[in-house]
């Protein structure tokens, strides 16, 4: 039988190969930072999601090695067992009080929070209403919940008010409206007062996914609530300390009381996965306390930003539009996007293409993504490489 299987295996691999979809991993020899190794080659990277350069911030480091030399390597348990350590409550505290909510709660991963928000919170009588380019473990989460599912076209809000009306018409006893803050491929910000408005309209709740938010914007980097005026009309937020905040591992739910102390009770990923392990946490509360305070991180990683778009759209390349670090270049086919990014690694620049089905098919590109870690030089070598390997790609 193995023979088989392992036979039908490697004709699937073929084929993602043939398709131009076959993702390769580039080993690194180096800190995470704007320059890295890769194979011996020192190049600029571009595709990191190190927006405030925190990854080898040298006090987030020190933070962590005090802890591990204090506490050891992990805590060989879950939390509900003998894995809570003052750190990790240290950490929900920290995140509770940056993001002005009751509460925090800590998963192994943002993916593990958002996969056990919704089983726990909803069942088949409730509604989840989810944007149609939300991450792919919101869409993941929400299967795993027996809650009926409508969905609403990205930034429509019409198409929103359409599928809260429908959950109303269909008996939902209550409505929770999911989104991310920044939508991870396109770099587009959730129009969250918008959604807010309608979530008051219907009675139904607000849940968003800040991954790639929390840390580097709006007000302190208290992500998009503060940079779009919401606030406090968002009720529960999902983020990660492995991208802004620090760069290591772990997510968290924030919200109220009531949600996260079900969660603690009830929420597969947390109650079934091992702590957090205290020099995670020690390094993730540092990276926090440097973020509320990093207005001049903040104020590079705009101008990178502003500039590097600026000058791919006046090269010619097809942008995503929009105003964050991610900076998505357009390339629509995979094989192109594959080529383009072989290109940009042979003259010194890191960055990955996105295909199906990571992005729909027809949509693949190169997403770069701007760092407070990365140095006017390598803004200036990154674009003379774009518009180099544009050119000899034909994609300008």
């Amino acid at each position: 039988m193995m023979d088989g299987f392992a036979q039908h295996l490697s004709q699937t691999l073929d084929g993602i190969r043939d398709e131009g979809l076959f993702k390769s991993e580039m080993v690194i020899g180096s800190p995470q930072q704007g320059e890295v190794s890769v194979g011996g080659r020192t190049m600029v990277n571009l595709c990191a999601n190190n927006y405030l350069g925190l990854a080898n911030d040298p006090e987030v480091v020190e933070a962590s090695i005090r802890a591990l030399e204090k506490y050891g390597s992990g805590m060989a348990s879950v939390r509900f067992i003998c894995g809570t350590h003052e750190l990790h409550k240290a950490l929900e505290q920290t995140v509770a009080r940056y993001l002005e909510k009751d509460d925090a709660i800590l998963f192994g991963s943002c993916f593990d929070a958002n996969g056990g928000i919704f089983e726990t919170l909803l069942g088949p009588e409730d509604a989840v209403i989810s944007d149609t380019l939300n991450h792919a473990s919101i869409i993941d989460g929400v299967r795993l919940s027996k809650a009926r599912r409508y969905r609403f076209h990205t930034s429509d809000m019409d198409d929103l008010r359409l599928q809260l009306q429908a959950a109303e018409d269909d008996g939902a006893r209550f409505k929770l409206i999911v989104t991310d803050g920044v939508f991870s491929m396109d770099g587009y910000i959730a129009k969250l007062p918008e959604i807010c408005d309608l979530a008051e309209d219907y009675k139904a709740a607000v849940l968003i996914d800040e991954c790639h938010a929390t840390g580097h914007l709006g007000d302190k980097g208290k992500g998009t609530p503060a940079l779009t005026g919401a606030g406090n009309r968002v009720d529960i937020i999902s983020g990660t300390f492995g991208k802004t905040l620090g760069g290591a591992m772990g997510g968290f739910i924030a919200g109220p009381q009531a949600v996260v102390d079900l969660l603690r009770q009830r929420a597969r990923p947390y109650l079934f996965s091992n702590a957090l392990p205290p020099s995670v946490a020690a390094g993730a509360i540092k990276a926090i306390e440097i973020a509320e305070k990093a207005d001049d991180r903040r104020a590079t990683l705009d101008r990178h930003t502003k500039r590097f778009r600026s000058a791919l759209a006046e090269a010619g390349f097809d942008l995503v539009p929009g105003e964050t670090p991610i900076i998505p270049v357009m390339l629509h086919d995979a094989v192109k996007a594959q080529g383009m990014a072989k290109a940009l690694q042979d003259k010194g620049v890191l960055v990955s293409a996105f295909s199906f089905p990571v992005v729909p098919k027809g949509k693949a590109r190169i997403r770069t993504q701007m760092s407070a870690g990365l140095t006017d030089d390598n803004i200036s070598f990154a674009i003379d490489a774009f518009i180099s390997a544009g050119k000899d790609l034909g994609a300008i």
